[in-house]
């Protein structure tokens, strides 16, 4: 029997190996009947001269804002399909509609009737009410007969980020300045969620970036970085977002993005360290690859280069 699976194996190999030389002598066949059917001297490549070479890179960006090329993930799925787990979010950052992913449910929460909110937000006050009397409360006593409430309202504050259009953001604020220095907001605060614990994270994000002649208006800069906090999140991601996102919007010759934050989850459980800070960044462009561009940057936002 060994022999006889032995022999199976040898002349399964000996076909595939007579397969992919048949395959690669084809292929050769036609490279040749190509170049035979045309011959290099009978090409010839007419390259006409650029007209209006200088498009009006501003209207360029303000008009395709938002409308990036979609990808096989953004096409709708079928109610009740299953989809794979651990789904990244794609690149480009924004899908085609202008809303930032991952979010598969943000249509649902935008699109929604009057009705369908309101039974959202009591499924919601429903959950609530089932956790307090997990830990042992009493729901109806006088101190938490609205806490379901006022913790749903809460939590879809927090997280309404998922709905927030970048077009409504950005809103035509790009404008052309032939400016090509440093361009920094330094300190902006960021409040979020830490999707591993739904405990917050607090800190400070610094933004830079080298326009390639065109900048955005200084207050966008810190509403993108809110819409992608109001959402769970982990910092790794959320700097990495900011990063990406004004890349894709701006398109300059660079971007970086630091931020500094202190974690409950780190604080109130686990190894309750309340000194302890996180810092994390995301450098793009001419910040990647110029190490004293980078430094540069990371000392007037007053991070340590070592």
């Amino acid at each position: 029997m060994v022999s006889q699976s032995k022999k199976q194996l040898l002349d399964m190999a000996s076909v595939l190996g007579s397969s992919n030389t048949s395959t690669n002598s084809a292929g050769k066949r036609t490279d040749i009947e190509r170049d035979e059917a045309f011959p290099a001297e009978d090409v010839s490549i007419v390259v006409e001269p650029l007209t209006n070479r200088h498009v009006n890179a501003l209207e360029k960006h303000r008009n395709g804002l938002g409308k990036v090329a979609r990808d096989r993930r953004d096409k709708p799925v079928a109610k009740g399909t299953k989809l794979p787990p651990g789904r990244q979010a794609p690149s480009p950052v924004f899908d085609i509609d202008g809303f930032s992913r991952p979010s598969r449910g943000t249509h649902n929460r935008i699109d929604e009737e009057p009705e369908q909110a309101e039974a959202r937000s009591e499924k919601m006050r429903g959950a609530v009410r089932t956790l307090l009397e997990c830990l042992g409360e009493d729901p109806d006593r006088e101190g938490l007969l609205a806490t379901p409430s006022r913790y749903a309202n809460a939590l879809l504050f927090l997280t309404n980020g998922y709905q927030v259009n970048v077009k409504d953001i950005v809103n035509n604020a790009l404008f052309y300045e032939g400016h090509n220095e440093m361009v920094i907001v330094k300190g902006i605060d960021i409040y979020s969620l830490c999707e591993h614990h739904l405990l917050p994270f607090i800190g400070k994000m610094h933004i830079g970036y080298i326009p390639s002649e065109i900048v955005i208006g200084l207050s966008k800069l810190s509403r993108i970085a809110e819409m992608f906090s109001r959402r769970l999140q982990i910092q790794e991601r959320l700097t990495r977002q900011v990063a990406h996102a004004i890349m894709e919007i701006l398109n300059p010759q660079g971007v970086a993005v630091v931020m500094e934050s202190c974690h409950m989850c780190m604080v109130m459980r686990g190894v309750e360290k309340t000194g302890t800070t996180t810092i994390t960044s995301c450098v793009l462009g001419c910040f990647e690859k110029n190490n004293k561009t980078r430094n540069e940057f990371m000392s007037l936002v007053g991070v340590n280069k070592t």
